[in-house]
């Protein structure tokens, strides 16, 4: 047995030191057991049964792997299963809701304008200034537009004037015809007359002839006094009695009345509906306004809608009716309702000014985008909604998957 190096009872052994093997019962050697200080343990006993404390341990460590080769393809298959079924049941239940990001605020508006060129003469209202339905919004200097309807009310007096003079005329040539057929008779009888002296010698041929002329002139008279009555008759589309109100003559100056009282009343521009003007320094007074030249713009407070530009794709199921929510960028956390109003009957690309040529060679699929329409129930409490702000919409199409889906 090797010397060790001792300190003292109590230090603690540097170097270990090997006991003699023990001899098993198979006649092998035992090494000597270390122990935590460093020091040899006994060598164990020969023939000594194992301690019971060390049988107990690798019987429950056998258990252990044996628990574990068990439940680990257990745990797995059922993992599997559990992400399968959860997946299965998201799918099924999926497919309701169709969220789109692509979405704004539109507003009915309009660029304020009118069809007839003035001087600005007033601009009664201001930039961002509320305006209902009617109010006056600007007015045109309206002095060349009053004398033109001065004009056109004294052509139409003198129309009336003609027409009716038309009407005398009528009657006066009626009048003549009746004295030229009173002449024909006195003529006729001093023709017959003459023609019965001149056989015998009565009067002279001369005289007789004279006679004969005159019938023939006066004759001659009356159809033309009845030509120029037929012709006066025309012009008073066949009734001598017409009311000369409805005579077209009447009716064309009537018009050109109508027009220049129309013109004048287009000097004064109101609002065409409910809302806010916008740009209205563009125009000042003493600045001449073209004809069909936008003065300033107005959005409507009341007509807004939602336009949401969902993708081909997630149309399958929307339909008119729909329920929506809506949540607008400017006010987080606050949401509206509303119902898909209709649905556009093409793409946005179909009304492009340059659309896509797909029959060229370089080709790319590109999924297209459906603009759809959704009007908003608001309170008057709610915050307002301006012309194009940002707009998340969810539409609940109520539709339910199945496995007829997958197929």
């Amino acid at each position: 047995m090797s010397q060790a190096a001792t300190a003292g009872p109590a230090a603690r052994v540097t170097e270990t030191s090997t006991a003699p093997a023990a001899r098993v019962s198979d006649g092998t050697a035992a090494p000597t057991a270390r122990v935590t200080d460093g020091s040899a343990a006994p060598a164990a006993r020969v023939g000594e049964p194992a301690a019971p404390a060390a049988r107990s341990g690798d019987r429950s460590a056998t258990r252990r792997g044996r628990l574990r080769r068990t439940l680990r393809p257990i745990l797995m298959l059922g993992g599997i299963a559990i992400v399968a079924i959860g997946s299965g049941v998201w799918w099924l239940n999926g497919g309701r809701w169709v969220a789109i990001d692509n979405a704004y605020v539109r507003a009915a508006k309009e660029a304020v304008a009118t069809d007839v060129s003035g001087l600005v003469k007033e601009v009664s209202v201001h930039e961002g200034q509320r305006v209902r339905k009617g109010d006056v919004l600007l007015r045109l200097d309206p002095r060349p537009f009053e004398i033109a309807v001065a004009g056109a009310r004294a052509h139409l007096n003198g129309m009336v004037s003609t027409l009716n003079a038309m009407k005398l005329e009528y009657q006066r040539l009626l009048r003549e015809i009746d004295v030229k057929r009173a002449q024909v008779d006195s003529d006729q009888a001093n023709y017959d007359r003459f023609a019965a002296l001149v056989r015998n010698g009565g009067v002279t041929r001369v005289e007789y002839d004279n006679a004969r002329f005159l019938l023939a002139a006066d004759k001659q008279a009356v159809e033309s006094l009845r030509v120029a009555a037929a012709v006066q008759l025309a012009r008073l589309g066949g009734d001598p009695d017409v009311d000369v109100t409805t005579m077209s003559d009447y009716l064309q100056a009537k018009a050109r009345l109508d027009e220049a009282q129309r013109q004048l009343e287009h000097t004064v521009i109101y609002a065409p509906f409910d809302g806010v003007v916008t740009q209205v320094e563009t125009v000042q007074p003493g600045m001449y306004l073209a004809a069909s030249t936008a003065a300033f713009g107005i959005v409507s407070t009341d007509r807004i809608w939602i336009e949401a530009n969902p993708k081909e794709t997630e149309l399958t199921w929307v339909k008119p009716g729909n329920p929506v929510e809506v949540t607008v960028d400017t006010y987080p956390g606050r949401t509206w309702t509303g119902v898909v109003e209709s649905i556009a009957p093409s793409s946005g690309s179909e009304f492009s000014v340059l659309p896509a040529q797909n029959t060229s060679g370089n080709w790319v699929k590109v999924v297209q985008r459906i603009p759809i329409r959704i009007r908003v129930e608001r309170a008057p409490s709610d915050p307002e909604l301006r012309a194009g702000m940002s707009v998340e919409a969810e539409i609940d199409t109520g539709h339910k998957r199945t496995l007829h889906d997958l197929f």
